[in-house]
C-alpha cells in the first residue's frame, strides 16, 4: 500500500473529489482526518472508508485549521499529507457577483488553502517531509465565462502553490496543484443548475473536452495519490492537469 501508516488531512471530504480521495487514500493505508462543513456528508464518507476522524467546520477559519492539525499531530505524531479539496462557486461576472459571494468564494478556495497550509507547514518542517496537494482548475489556465470569482480564486491557488513549493522545498515539503476539468460532482451539477438553459450548458461543457465526457472524482483521486506518494518524490511546484483534453482541444 502506497500510503501505509501516513497521516493525512483532506478538506472537502464530504462529497465529490474529497470523498473519492479519502476512499482511495484509506485503501492505500493512510490514517485520515476528514474535514467538511457538511456533517451528514462527512458521515457518508466515513461509512465508505470505515475508520477516520471527522471534523465539521468552516475551512476559512484559522483557529479551526490549527485545531484540526494539532489534533492530528497529537494523535499520530506527524502530518504527512494535506489535501485542500474544499471548494465553493457562485457563478457570475464581476458585474453580477455580489461582494459577499466574492468574499465567500475566496474564503473557501484561497483561505481554505492558505490557512490549512499555514497550520500544517510547521509540523512538516519539523519532520523534514510532507506533501501538500491543492485543487486548482483548468479554468485558471484557460479562463471561462460567467464564473469570475471562482476562476480568479483558482488562479490564486496556482500562484500560491508555486510560491509555497519554492519557499519550503529545502524543508522536504512538496507542494503541487491538480487542475481538473469538469468533474461529475455535486458542485458541477449545482453550477449547471444556475443556468436557465442548463441542459444546453451541460452539453457544451461536455463537448468542450477532447474526450467528450466529464471526468470522475475517482480519476482526480488517482492524481492525488500520485502526488501524495513516493512516486512523485521529484515533483514540486507543478500543476497537474487532469482535464480530458480541455486545454488541448
Amino acid at each position: 500500500m502506497r500510503l501505509q501508516g501516513r497521516s493525512a488531512i483532506i478538506t472537502g471530504a464530504g462529497s465529490g473529489i474529497g470523498r473519492a480521495t479519502a476512499k482511495l487514500f484509506a485503501e492505500e493505508g493512510a490514517r485520515l482526518a476528514l474535514v467538511d462543513r457538511d456533517a451528514a456528508g462527512l458521515q457518508e464518507t466515513l461509512s465508505l472508508i470505515g475508520e477516520a476522524t471527522t471534523h465539521v467546520g468552516d475551512v476559512g477559519n484559522a483557529k479551526f485549521a490549527e485545531a484540526v492539525v494539532g489534533e492530528v499531530v497529537g494523535r499520530h505524531g506527524r502530518l504527512d499529507i494535506l489535501m485542500t479539496a474544499a471548494g465553493f462557486s457562485c457563478g457570475g461576472t464581476i458585474l453580477t457577483t455580489d461582494p459577499a459571494d466574492w468574499d465567500a468564494v475566496f474564503r473557501t478556495n484561497v483561505g481554505g488553502t492558505w490557512l490549512w497550509a499555514r497550520a500544517a507547514v510547521p509540523q512538516m518542517q519539523q519532520q523534514k517531509s510532507g506533501s501538500i496537494i491543492t485543487l486548482a482548475s483548468q479554468l485558471a489556465i484557460a479562463g471561462g465565462k460567467g464564473n469570475s470569482a471562482y476562476i480568479a480564486a483558482k488562479g490564486a491557488i496556482v500562484s500560491l502553490t508555486r510560491t509555497m513549493a519554492v519557499d519550503f522545498a529545502a524543508d522536504g515539503i512538496r507542494v503541487n496543484a491538480i487542475a481538473p476539468g469538469a468533474i461529475d460532482t455535486p458542485m458541477l451539477h449545482r453550477s449547471f443548475a444556475r443556468h436557465a438553459n442548463a441542459d444546453e450548458v451541460r452539453e457544451a461543457s461536455r463537448n468542450r473536452h477532447a474526450m467528450k465526457r466529464f471526468g470522475q472524482a475517482e480519476e482526480i483521486a488517482q492524481a492525488a495519490l500520485h502526488l501524495a506518494s513516493n512516486a512523485s518524490s521529484f515533483t514540486t511546484g507543478t500543476v497537474m492537469v487532469v482535464d480530458g483534453g480541455w486545454l488541448a482541444a
